[in-house]
C-alpha cells in the first residue's frame, strides 16, 4: 500500500486511504460468487504512479482461474507460474499520462494458497510503478484501463491520496464499469523551484535597494 509522510498534513490523506481499503475489503467479502473482483489503487507522485491490484476469484470462478494460472496442471502455483501471470495481468492494463503511454513494471506479488481461493476468500496482491516523464508545474491528467479476463470480470478503481504535497488529485471520473479511471491532478512547485524564486525575488530586491542607494549617494555629492 502506498506509505504516506509521517506528518500531521498525512494524517488526513491516511485516512482517505483507510477509508478506501475498508470499502474495498467489504466489497470484496461481499461480491457474487460468479465474479472476479478486480479492485485498482493509484497514487500518483511527481516522479511515478503506483498501482496496486487485489484480485479476488469468487467461488463458482475460481477454478477457472487457477487452471489459468496454475498451466502444468500439478495443483501447485510454482514462482514461475505466479511471475508469469502476473506479467498477462499487467499486460493487459494501460497507463497513459497527458495521452502518452505509460510502462508498468511490477514490483511485487503476493498469491494465496489454493484451498483459499477456492472457498472465495483468497486474494492476488500485485503490486507495480510507471516512471513518469518530467511533468511541467500545472495541470495534468492520468488515465487508466483494464481489460484483464472481462469476460467474467467486475471492476473497481480509485485514486488514493498522494504521499508528496506536491502532487494534488483534482478529479476521479469512471466509466459505468470502472474498467477505465481518469484522474486530474496538479503539481506544484518542488523545493528546488521554490528556492529559485525566493532567490530571484531576493536579488531583485537586492538590486532595487543598491540603485536607491547609489542615487541617494550622488544626490547627496552633487549637492
Amino acid at each position: 500500500m502506498t506509505t504516506v509522510r509521517n506528518s500531521s498534513a498525512a494524517r488526513p490523506a491516511g485516512a482517505v486511504i483507510a477509508l478506501i481499503t475498508m470499502v474495498i475489503a467489504t466489497t470484496v467479502s461481499a461480491h457474487r460468487t460468479d465474479e472476479y473482483l478486480q479492485a485498482a489503487r493509484l497514487a500518483v507522485e511527481p516522479h511515478r504512479v503506483e498501482l496496486e491490484l487485489d484480485l479476488t476469484p469468487g467461488i463458482a470462478v475460481a477454478e477457472t482461474i487457477i487452471a489459468d494460472i496454475d498451466r502444468d496442471r500439478d495443483g501447485w502455483l510454482s514462482p514461475h507460474e505466479q511471475q508469469a501471470y502476473a506479467a498477462r495481468v499487467v499486460s493487459a492494463v494501460e497507463l497513459e499520462v497527458d495521452g502518452r503511454p505509460l510502462q508498468v513494471q511490477t514490483a511485487a506479488l503476493t498469491f494465496p494458497d489454493l484451498d483459499t481461493v477456492r472457498r472465495g476468500e483468497g486474494t492476488i496482491r500485485l503490486r507495480s510503478a510507471a516512471i513518469l516523464p518530467p511533468q511541467s508545474v500545472g495541470a495534468h491528467q492520468l488515465f487508466f484501463r483494464n481489460t484483464h479476463r472481462q469476460d467474467l470480470s467486475v471492476y473497481l478503481a480509485n485514486a488514493v491520496a498522494p504521499a508528496s504535497d506536491r502532487v494534488a488529485i483534482a478529479a476521479q471520473r469512471r466509466d459505468r464499469d470502472q474498467r477505465e479511471l481518469t484522474i486530474d491532478y496538479t503539481v506544484r512547485p518542488g523545493p528546488a523551484a521554490q528556492t529559485r524564486a525566493w532567490l530571484l525575488v531576493s536579488l531583485a530586491a537586492a538590486f532595487t535597494m543598491a540603485g536607491l542607494l547609489t542615487r541617494r549617494s550622488l544626490s547627496q555629492l552633487y549637492r
